[in-house]
């Protein structure tokens, strides 16, 4: 075999495993695929591998997804790596992730620019793999998030039960498994602010209007619930079905167009020749007034 053809073939594998793992490769890889220590100083120089992280490239070009960044930051940590926390979260659709990426490895090691680490023993049971990326599972990433930001819980929990992501293990196990650690408080309250108030949390303005609620000994609706109406079904924020009171929180994620304003008084309208009330809640109401927005909400309640 000559050695251009021998080049082609050792690239056709490095491409071939790139494939598998968004664009990106690990320099320990490289070994069991018959490319030698020599070879992949040669693809370097020549720029076919670009380095992204010590021991990790990528194939070809820097342009990488998402997907990519973070599984160059999983093969960085070294073996049994896993994304977690925020990035996982992401990962699986039931948070947005900002800002550095997570991983969670049984090695100690520094977080440096770009990659926060986390340091634990991931059991076989709280890891998987999805879209080839090492992960933590949907449970322990929720639990993760508890100890970091319980805020975000709840929401988490709600997108994940919107999503059916189960698991084998599940979150009320993992509680069992770990009753003391820091964040089992918030994952409890969630779980059983899940039961009371069915539905999806579906904008910013939602989640902040469930901590109002709770403040204000406001019992809470069901969310996002779906109302028949002269064959037309119609999604509403919060509805409290004893007293037919709905409350639509007028954010920016839905609102912002003509179109959606006059749908949305439309929809009002028919809600209302139905015998339900509409009250619409905006951010500044929320955060100016919150005494009278509670006094107002627990009288149309009842």
């Amino acid at each position: 075999m000559g050695e251009s053809e021998q080049n082609r073939g050792l690239d056709a594998r490095i491409a071939e495993l790139a494939e598998r793992q968004h664009g990106v490769v690990a320099r320990r890889q490289l070994a069991p695929l018959s490319v030698s220590e020599r070879a992949i100083e040669v693809r370097l120089a020549r720029g076919s591998l670009l380095r992204l992280h010590p021991g990790v490239y990528a194939v070809g070009h820097r342009v990488l997804t998402r997907e990519g960044r973070w599984m160059a930051a999983v093969l960085s940590c070294g073996e049994g790596a896993a994304l977690s926390h925020r990035s996982a979260a992401a990962l699986w659709e039931i948070r947005p992730g900002t800002g550095p990426i997570h991983i969670t490895t049984d090695r100690k090691s520094r977080s440096r620019a770009g990659i926060r680490r986390h340091h634990s023993v991931l059991p076989s049971d709280e890891v998987t793999v999805f879209d080839g990326i090492p992960v933590t599972t949907v449970p322990r990433t929720i639990f993760d998030l508890a100890a970091e930001a319980p805020e975000t819980v709840e929401t988490a929990l709600r997108e994940s039960e919107y999503r059916q992501l189960y698991d084998t293990l599940s979150l009320p196990q993992l509680l069992k498994r770990y009753p003391r650690r820091r964040g089992a408080p918030a994952v409890r309250a969630a779980l059983a602010r899940l039961g009371e108030s069915p539905g999806r949390v579906a904008t910013a303005l939602e989640e902040r209007f469930l901590p109002f609620l709770d403040g204000h000994g406001l019992p809470r609706p069901n969310l996002n619930a779906w109302l028949e109406l002269g064959g037309r079904r119609h999604r509403v924020d919060c509805l409290w079905p004893a007293s037919r009171q709905i409350v639509e929180l007028d954010g920016w994620e839905g609102h912002r167009t003509r179109t959606a304003f006059r749908e949305d008084r439309a929809r009002d309208r028919r809600l209302r020749a139905a015998g339900y009330g509409v009250t619409r809640i905006t951010w500044s109401q929320l955060y100016d007034e919150p005494e009278a927005l509670a006094a107002d909400i627990r009288k149309l309640i009842g």
